[in-house]
C-alpha cells in the first residue's frame, strides 16, 4: 500500500503506523475545533432527526461504524435517549483499532446510567463487518447507523452506503460526516490527489463527493454544514516534532517531512498556507477544516 512521491521514495500511509497515527489523531483534536462543530450540531440539529426514527417501537438498533474512542458515539445516543426515554438500544460499535475500542470500553464502564443500552464490540473494518452480517443472513435492520470520518478507509464508499443503507428500517436514518468539499482538505487532495491519495482506500472524499455519487443515483438526503477550524502553524517550522505530526495527520502520510521530496514537501506547504486553504491570524496560521454532515433514509 505505497504512494509515489514525486520523483522521490515511495511514500508510506499513516495507518500502518497505528501508534503515530494515533498520536497525530489526538494532536488534531486538540488543535481543532472538529469535535466541537460536531457536538453542537449534535444538540441542536440532531434531535429532530432523530425524533421521526423507531416508529413507537420499545427497542431501537443502532449501528457505529468507525466509533473510535466513543466519545460522539455517547454524546449521540444520550440525544436518542432524550428523544425516545424508556426504549432499549442494543448498540453495534465496529471499530478496527484495539486502543480506541479499549478507550470507549472503559468511557462506557464509568457510566452506570447507560444500563438501557446492549453494546456489542465488534473489532474489525466496515467490509469484515459487513462480511459477517451477510454470512450471519440475519434479517436485523436498524434504526440508526452513524459514520462520522470513516468512509476515507473504504475500498469503495458508494458500495459501503449502499450496504449500510440497506440495512434501515422504516424510518431509518444513516448520518454521514466528513470533510467538505470546500474546506482546505478538499483543495489539498484535489491538487495532490495522485501523490497523496491511497488507491486502495478512498482516503481523498469529501462531502462533495458523496452528494454527486448520491445524486447520479438518484438518492435523496439532507446535508448541513459545519465551520470548523484547526491551528497548523507549526508545520511551517522546520524540524518541530508537534508540525510533523499534524503534516503526516494532513497529508496521511507516514514521516511525511522526512519522506517526501523537496517538490511535494514545498509544494504542499505552500497550498496549506495559501488563503484556498487556511487564513492567518494574529500570527497563526488557521486551516480551513469545515466539515459536512449527509443524512439518507432507508431506501424506497
Amino acid at each position: 500500500m505505497l504512494l509515489t512521491g514525486i520523483m522521490g521514495s515511495p511514500l508510506k500511509s499513516l495507518v500502518h503506523d497505528d501508534d503515530r497515527y494515533q498520536r497525530s489523531f489526538h494532536l488534531f483534536l486538540e488543535r481543532s475545533s472538529e469535535h466541537q462543530c460536531m457536538r453542537d450540531f449534535i444538540h441542536s440539529k440532531l434531535p429532530d432527526i432523530l425524533s421521526s426514527i423507531g416508529d413507537g417501537k420499545s427497542h431501537l438498533n443502532v449501528i457505529g461504524v468507525g466509533s473510535g474512542a466513543g466519545e460522539i458515539d455517547l454524546e449521540m445516543l444520550n440525544e436518542l435517549h432524550k428523544k425516545h426515554p424508556g426504549v432499549t438500544v442494543d448498540n453495534e460499535v465496529v471499530e478496527p483499532s484495539s486502543q480506541q475500542l479499549h478507550n470507549y470500553k472503559v468511557l462506557v464502564s464509568q457510566k452506570p446510567e447507560l444500563n438501557y443500552i446492549k453494546f456489542t464490540w465488534n473489532k474489525m473494518t466496515a467490509s469484515e463487518f459487513e462480511e459477517r452480517w451477510k454470512l450471519s443472513e440475519t434479517t436485523k435492520k436498524a434504526d440508526f447507523i452513524h459514520m462520522i470520518q470513516m468512509l476515507y478507509y473504504v475500498k469503495d464508499p458508494g458500495a459501503t452506503i449502499s450496504f449500510f443503507q440497506s440495512l434501515l428500517d422504516k424510518n431509518g436514518k444513516l448520518l454521514i460526516i466528513l470533510v467538505s468539499g470546500e474546506s482546505g482538505w478538499g483543495k489539498l487532495w484535489r491538487k495532490y490527489r495522485h501523490e497523496l491519495c491511497n488507491t486502495e482506500i478512498s482516503q481523498c472524499v469529501t462531502t462533495g463527493d458523496i452528494k454527486s455519487l448520491l445524486d447520479s443515483k438518484g438518492v435523496s438526503y439532507h446535508s448541513f454544514d459545519l465551520p470548523s477550524q484547526m491551528d497548523i502553524t507549526e508545520c511551517f517550522t522546520e524540524g518541530d516534532e508537534k508540525g510533523e505530526l499534524l503534516l503526516d495527520f494532513l497529508t496521511e502520510v507516514l514521516d511525511f517531512n522526512k519522506t517526501a521530496s523537496p517538490e511535494l514537501k514545498d509544494g504542499v506547504l505552500e497550498l496549506l498556507r495559501h488563503p484556498d486553504c487556511s487564513m492567518e491570524s494574529e500570527g497563526r496560521v488557521i486551516f480551513n477544516n469545515n466539515l459536512g454532515v449527509i443524512v439518507i433514509d432507508k431506501p424506497n
